[in-house]
């Protein structure tokens, strides 16, 4: 056997050669076409995620904020309690002094419902930003897995094409190999990897 192989010419092994060549470059696409694809569905289904974790974030800022604007609101009514009660004592007292203490008490109150209102103010713009931003993650979220459907349901179709054509062309490859010299095929095999 080893005799019909020397007999061989130059342009036939260079023939064969060739012809391996292009099934193992065949079978490089076809892996290059589904290489790219699970690597794009990997990414799409990262970003997802981290959608999923900044939305979660921004619900818990929101939900922060509200509570926030709850503690300024509880604070503004405690604030005019403590006004009524302090008016109602501006009544009954004394001396200047006491009325003096009594209307600078009064006028910190007021002071502290103004604050009050303008860190509720404050408060409610902030929450208007990050609901912006909230919506518009939760768009680009949806965004996504719209396309992950597609870029599944692609790399889906063609590994189940290709895998038919992988297959034939991998056996193809190991006939094509048989024809060739030994010491040929593995200077082919280092040269390709």
């Amino acid at each position: 056997m080893a005799k019909v192989k020397e007999l061989i010419s130059v342009e036939e092994k260079l023939r064969r050669l060739y012809h391996l060549q292009l099934i193992d470059s065949k079978i490089d696409e076809i892996k290059t076409l589904q290489g790219e694809l699970p690597i794009e569905v990997k990414d799409l289904e990262d970003e997802i995620e981290g959608l999923g974790v900044r939305i979660g974030n921004l619900e818990d800022e929101v939900a922060q904020y509200n509570t926030y604007v709850n503690n300024n609101k509880t604070a503004i009514l405690e604030a005019e309690t403590l006004i009524k009660r302090y008016t109602e004592q501006q009544m009954n007292v004394k001396n200047n002094r006491e009325y003096d203490a009594l209307s600078k008490e009064i006028e910190m109150q007021h002071l502290e419902i103004e604050l009050s209102n303008k860190k509720i103010r404050d408060t409610r713009r902030e929450i208007g930003m990050k609901d912006l931003y909230l919506q518009d993650a939760i768009k680009k979220r949806e965004s996504r897995k719209a396309d992950l459907v597609v870029k599944k349901k692609e790399l889906k179709e063609i590994t189940e094409q290709t895998k038919k054509d992988e297959v034939a062309l991998g056996k193809k490859s190991k006939e094509a190999s048989k024809l060739i010299e030994k010491r040929l095929l593995i200077a082919y095999t280092r040269v390709r990897n």
